[in-house]
């Protein structure tokens, strides 16, 4: 990443603010938009990514008709056209009309549930709506589901999506979902054939947040699904892996099992670390798995780290899907950053460990010093 880069000035800036004025004037005319600017940019630099969505969404709510329905109406109208429905996957939208979803839910929750619903349907084909549909599915449980229902039948693939996004148990940064966690299940036994990876990722994490709270219920699903035989093969494959990769970092021999990969089968394995490795630089290291006889193997690598880290357990990485064989040995030397400002997890000078993982069963494992 740049140096200076930030995600909260790329996302909302002057020259965006002053396009969704343009906008919004175009389809209403006593909007100002020079006011609206002026309003919403003199607090931008003093704002996070959150906080400027909800000033941009409360300067909204003064400046647009105070009638829910008219308000609506004019955010529809200013609406540029739908994302490219000729494509299938990474469109998610412009962070510019998130603002649109926090106004519609602060305004339309409690006394105008059903309109509320037709505009998220409208600004999701823009820009996803998962976060302002939450607090529609709390308050209103029956009849927000019911819409995802219909949503999950829709024609365009941003709303089919947010039906199951919207709805997923364990939605980061997300605000939970009362009630039952599995609701969302019926959805997903329409979406997983979807022929958009865009709706079957989502399917697939969905189905991963399950996995987490009932790992049963989403192997069963996924069996289901693929007796059904209403996906492509491949597609199927993909889904499969995505949604069980969190039982399969677990070393969970049913998971494994599903995709093919024997957590018993007899691989042996030979580590090679660097004794030492130093905080901002790389740790480096070469695995070599030989069997026997031809197996598929699932490899992957986990960073322990030392107790009082501050860690309740180990870093896991993917490696490599590979075959072991006869005179077939997998060797695979990884060159890992080891940087001192993760975002996920901080680094500390002291004894750690590379292990090796293969079909979720660890088998070998060598330690070196961090500095």
């Amino acid at each position: 990443m740049a140096q200076g880069f930030s995600l909260k000035d790329q996302l909302f800036n002057p020259a965006k603010v002053a396009r969704l004025g343009r906008e919004i004037h175009a389809a209403w005319d006593a909007f100002d938009p020079p006011r609206f600017e002026a309003r919403v940019c003199a607090r931008l630099p003093e704002l996070e990514l959150k906080a400027r969505i909800a000033w941009i969404a409360e300067v909204l709510d003064e400046m647009l008709p105070q009638d829910f329905d008219h308000a609506a109406r004019v955010i529809e109208a200013a609406l540029p056209p739908p994302l490219d429905p000729a494509l299938s996957d990474g469109d998610f939208g412009d962070f510019i009309y998130a603002p649109y979803g926090e106004l519609g839910v602060r305004r339309g929750l409690e006394t105008h549930r059903d309109r509320l619903l037709d505009l998220l349907e409208a600004v999701t084909q823009r820009f996803s709506m998962e976060y302002a549909i939450r607090p529609v599915l709390n308050r209103w449980p029956e009849a927000g589901f019911a819409r995802l229902d219909l949503w999950a039948r829709h024609p365009n693939y941003h709303v089919r999506r947010l039906a199951s996004e919207g709805s997923r148990p364990k939605l980061p940064w997300g605000i939970g979902l009362k009630g039952d966690p599995l609701r969302g299940l019926p959805l997903l036994d329409r979406l997983h054939a979807d022929a958009t990876r865009y709706v079957t990722r989502s399917v697939a994490n969905h189905l991963n947040d399950i996995a987490k709270i009932d790992p049963g219920v989403a192997l069963a699903r996924l069996k289901l699904w693929q007796d059904a035989g209403a996906q492509r093969e491949a597609e199927f494959a993909w889904i499969a892996s995505h949604a069980l990769r969190g039982r399969v970092s677990k070393g969970d021999a049913a998971a494994l099992g599903f995709l093919g990969f024997d957590a018993a089968a007899p691989v042996s394995a030979r580590l090679e670390v660097a004794p030492e490795a130093m905080i901002g630089g790389t740790l480096d290291f070469t695995v070599t798995l030989e069997a026997a006889k031809d197996v598929p193997v699932l490899v992957d690598w986990l960073l322990e780290f030392p107790a009082g880290a501050g860690r309740r357990g180990p870093k896991v990485f993917k490696l490599k899907r590979a075959r072991v064989g006869p005179g077939a040995p997998f060797v695979h030397a990884a060159r890992h950053r080891l940087k001192g400002d993760a975002t996920t997890f901080r680094l500390t000078p002291g004894p750690h460990a590379v292990a090796v993982q293969v079909n979720g069963r660890i088998v070998a494992r060598q330690a070196f010093e961090l500095r």
